[in-house]
């Protein structure tokens, strides 16, 4: 019975293959969403691989030094260095302040319970 398989044989093609990462490249707008799958060098920053796939020409309003860069979720920085599977998100800017939003829905519900209303 044999336990172990023969160790496999390193070509130059399998070593060819290990040097390029498959990155997804993902930006949504409010009534589009891109997907970009890519092969990229080992090695290859965030901001590197955005240019690389050509998105920044697709959506010229993305900005390496305004918008926000993640990987799966997590806020990264644009010299980065991916690894393979990694999934870059491009953030759009917030339209609206969250904090500030939550204040006002306060300040009105303060207000409807000070008039009480018709009943």
């Amino acid at each position: 019975m044999r336990l172990f398989s023969a160790p496999k044989k390193f070509t130059h093609e399998s070593l060819a293959m290990s040097d390029t990462l498959s990155i997804e490249i993902v930006y949504a707008l409010a009534t589009q969403q891109t997907l970009l799958k890519q092969a990229v060098p080992a090695g290859t920053s965030v901001a590197a691989a955005l240019e690389l796939s050509g998105i920044l020409l697709k959506h010229p309003e993305i900005d390496l030094a305004k918008n926000k860069f993640g990987i799966f979720g997590k806020l990264t920085k644009t010299d980065a260095v991916l690894r393979d599977k990694d999934r870059i998100e491009i953030y759009r800017p917030l339209i609206a302040d969250p904090k500030e939003v939550r204040r006002l829905r306060a300040e009105e519900g303060k207000a409807m319970k000070k008039g009480g209303g018709d009943l």
